[in-house]
């Protein structure tokens, strides 16, 4: 039945930085669709907070993305104690406002660290297991950063540019084994994180408004939305796209 197509049933998703935000909007999208859903943050407080939002039968793992010597065990817990890992979304990351001229290396890789090279190393630990399983849907969450040039997040679009060469790799290698790797590239979309980087800069954020055709930020169901849509039976024969999920800002005028 086609109402049933975009059910997660019996699916388990994880989902970084799921307690706030975006990851939290994809993690009640996912529930509401039946999946067991898992989210991981560094914040214990927000976590148990954010599962009493998600609802019956959400976990939380306290984890450090950044920590790359970490996601193995991560991963091999989290299948120990709830299941295989049907679904990876790869949401959680931080923000750098700052021109690239006061960027610091330091700075500059702690981005990556977050945003690419951790990234990296927990699909690829996901992955592998979805192999042995030959299944499995992968979601990146990219940028509009990702497709336009803007000022002050040199750090931050490097790293969301470079997770679309990463999300494209992952396509050729795992498709044999039935693996799908998608991306989504969020627009403006109403979060403490987007809003902390523009509320004070009220000429970018009329910048913004201006070149959105729907005149108004999205919020994180749309992306939500659009992530239940890659990661259930409904986009079976979709793999390597880049999705725009940004109220027409990438094409508007």
């Amino acid at each position: 039945m086609m109402e049933n197509i975009l059910s997660l049933k019996g699916k388990s998703a994880l989902i970084t930085g799921g307690g706030t935000g975006i990851g939290l909007g994809i993690a009640k999208t996912f529930a509401t669709a039946g999946a067991n859903v898992v989210i991981t943050g560094r914040r214990t407080d927000v976590l148990i907070d954010a599962v009493k939002q998600i609802g019956d039968g959400a976990r939380y793992y306290v984890n450090d993305i950044a920590r790359q010597h970490e996601l193995s065990e991560l991963v091999n817990k989290i299948e120990r104690e709830v299941g295989p890992i049907d679904i990876l979304v790869n949401n959680a990351g931080q923000h750098l406002k700052k021109p690239m001229s006061d960027t610091t290396d330091e700075e500059f890789l702690s981005v990556l660290q977050v945003h690419l090279l951790s990234v990296f190393s927990l699909s690829r630990e996901v992955a592998n297991r979805m192999r042995e399983r030959k299944s499995g849907s992968i979601i990146f969450i990219s940028s509009m950063s990702a497709v336009m040039g803007m000022t002050q997040v040199v750090a931050y679009t490097t790293a969301k540019t470079a997770i679309l060469g990463l999300m494209r790799a992952m396509m050729a290698e795992y498709s044999a084994d039935n693996i799908r790797v998608n991306a989504i590239a969020p627009g403006w979309i109403e979060s403490d994180m987007m809003f902390k980087a523009i509320n004070a800069d009220e000429q970018r954020k009329q910048k913004i408004m201006n070149r959105i055709p729907f005149n108004r930020f999205g919020k994180p169901q749309d992306i939500g939305n659009a992530a239940l849509f890659l990661a259930s039976d409904a986009a079976a024969y979709i793999t390597g796209v880049f999705l725009p999920v940004d109220g027409g800002a990438a094409q508007g005028f």
